[in-house]
């Protein structure tokens, strides 16, 4: 069972199908050392980008993108980047690209809205900054269309939604082209989100792709057998690649909160009580149906594992697994581990719930009767951790 239902591939690979289908991107050589770094930026001049090769998105902000003017930049940029640790992952590859002199950055992408339950296209005139940031803070900028699947996306629709993100008419119809061009590959190549922030316009009119995400749909891999052996395991986050062995459903975040729950909403609820209550969630961990013993220790050999993580909330609902046989599983859980390295709370409800939390070790883990409770608890916790 995988973890995340979205196998990533690095932007190289991303741009390497971009430039087949047609989009323009900068030249550029994946390098695995300062050597091979020095001969590809020999080859493709300066300025030039070096690239950290991970599945995190804020690389730049994090060191992971460097601009070398110079031989002596470039040597210095390669020894920093490869090989640092970046949100996680061990920079093992870096992409060694050809700089661009560009005027304005765009945002272009196509993803899933699930909430309709169609793909929708997404244009910006703010490109080059986290989108994400964008849409939560000033929604407008970014227009949006969506697509019927049984259609696709019409020229009609591809034109519209350029124009409404006001983008200048010298370049609309190459950017309407652009993102005809992912629709055509979200389509093709079951993509689940696939997007270019920033498309750089250069001082001559000209479009590049200047980063490139795409990501594809697990369940789909197997009528993609060319991208299902681009995967790169080696570049999995190693709690996410043990995960993986546990069989959970996973997703490390950046905060410090360990959220443990059964089931999907259970868990989305929590982080975003979590958020309410002013803390950070640190994953998104399902263990599923059972809670038993074994699972809960696997869960919370995850969550301990994680060296942000400075307290852990438990959000169980017993339904046909009854409340009392998971509070069994979770002091035998507890019991396994010779010190407990953070703060545990526990909210039980469901089946058996009261019978639950008086089985529950209160000398190993808090417990409160409301998820509120619970999760406010936790994030004191966390907070108290850290002073």
């Amino acid at each position: 069972m995988r973890t995340q239902e979205r196998m990533k591939l690095h932007e190289y690979q991303a741009k390497d199908i971009f430039a087949e289908a047609g989009i323009p991107v900068p030249e550029s050589r994946l390098a695995a050392s300062v050597d091979e770094v020095m001969v590809a930026v020999e080859d493709i001049g300066y300025p030039a980008a070096i690239k950290a090769q991970v599945h995190v998105g804020g690389r730049g902000k994090a060191g992971g993108i460097k601009i070398a003017t110079s031989e002596e930049e470039a040597r210095e940029a390669a020894e920093d980047i490869l090989g640092m640790d970046l949100k996680g992952y061990t920079v093992e590859k870096v992409l060694v690209e050809a700089g661009v002199d560009f005027e304005n950055e765009l945002y272009v992408g196509v993803t899933m809205d699930r909430g309709e339950g169609e793909p929708v296209a997404m244009v910006s005139t703010q490109g080059g900054v986290n989108i994400e940031e964008v849409a939560e803070e000033n929604p407008d900028a970014i227009a949006r269309e969506h697509i019927d699947p049984a259609f696709g996306l019409h020229p009609y629709q591809a034109r519209k939604v350029v124009y409404d993100a006001g983008i200048d008419r010298d370049v609309a119809n190459d950017v309407a082209s652009i993102l005809t061009t992912l629709y055509d590959l979200y389509e093709e190549k079951d993509a689940s989100d696939i997007e270019i922030n920033p498309v750089m316009i250069t001082s001559d009119g000209d479009i590049v792709a200047a980063d490139a995400v795409m990501n594809i749909d697990d369940d789909a891999l197997f009528r993609q057998p060319d991208l299902a052996e681009m995967e790169d395991e080696a570049a999995e986050d190693d709690l996410e690649r043990k995960a993986n062995d546990y069989g959970f459903d996973y997703v490390r975040l950046s905060g410090n909160v360990g959220i443990i729950g059964n089931g999907a909403g259970l868990v989305m609820t929590t982080l975003d009580l979590v958020d309410h209550y002013g803390g950070e969630p640190a994953n998104f961990l399902d263990i599923g149906g059972g809670a038993k013993a074994e699972r809960v220790t696997n869960a919370l050999d995850m969550v301990f594992s994680d060296e942000n993580v400075d307290a852990v909330v438990f959000n169980i609902f017993g339904g046909i697994t009854r409340g009392d046989e998971v509070a069994k599983g979770i002091n035998e859980a507890l019991e396994a581990f010779d010190e407990i390295p953070k703060k545990v709370v526990v909210r039980l409800a469901g089946t058996n719930a009261e019978e639950g939390m008086e089985i529950l070790n209160t000398d190993l883990v808090e417990v409160e009767k409301t998820l509120e409770d619970a999760v406010q608890r936790a994030v004191e916790n966390a907070q108290e951790a850290n002073q």
